[in-house]
């Protein structure tokens, strides 16, 4: 969003609007070619390769909430990236349609990712997931047009590490499954995952805090 606002205000707003609709197609076209062909394949496999994705996906944001939070990596400034992407479009050559489209896509792309995961092997979890990702960028799209501004004061440090934990959590369960290790209380075992992943990050987060810099 931070992005398609600097490209509106710096150039004109159709193209860069026009360039996030066009990615957020792409985005869709993607969720609806690939969700029923993870679908087809058998259930194991899908679990053991979305794990994987998802767990990597949830490492990488974890790592970085953790080093955020232990004032070992700056905290992401919307004000800040908003200025900078505006000024670099201004002196670059490319359209606010095809800054607003990479943007786009390339941060959507991450969340067609979860989607599928969440999604893989059953139609009804498949369009969950894509529900609430649709209400997610609703959401953020109404806060952005409404406040005509980027979002700088969402806590998107806190918000990171609750995915990241997440992600790993259900991550581990589904490589776990795949495997064949019958959890403790079954699904609802992710629960407990996460608790340990909140955990442990919590002790590195405190630990990074007292250890001297590198």
């Amino acid at each position: 969003m931070t992005i398609v606002l600097a490209a509106g205000f710096a150039r004109r707003w159709p193209p860069a609007l026009a360039g996030a609709i066009v990615a957020l197609g792409v985005l869709a076209i993607a969720i609806a070619l690939f969700g029923p062909l993870l679908a087809s394949l058998p259930l194991a496999w899908v679990r053991l390769a979305a794990g994987a994705v998802v767990l990597y996906l949830g490492a990488t944001w974890l790592r970085k909430a953790i080093l955020r939070a232990a004032g070992r990596k700056a905290q992401r400034d919307e004000a800040a990236a908003f200025v900078r992407e505006r000024e670099r479009l201004g002196a670059a050559d490319a359209g606010a349609f095809a800054v607003a489209f990479n943007g786009v896509f390339a941060e959507g792309l991450e969340v067609v990712v979860i989607v599928l995961s969440f999604g893989a092997g059953r139609s009804d979890a498949l369009r969950a997931a894509a529900s609430g990702a649709l209400l997610a960028i609703a959401l953020v799209t109404l806060a952005g047009l409404a406040l005509r501004a980027p979002l700088a004061r969402v806590p998107e440090n806190l918000v990171k590490w609750i995915v990241a934990i997440a992600l790993l959590a259900f991550g581990t369960l589904w490589i776990g499954e795949a495997a064949g290790i019958a959890w403790p209380l079954g699904d609802a075992f992710v629960l407990v995952l996460a608790a340990l992943y909140a955990l442990g990050s919590a002790g590195a987060i405190a630990a990074l805090r007292r250890a001297p810099p590198a």
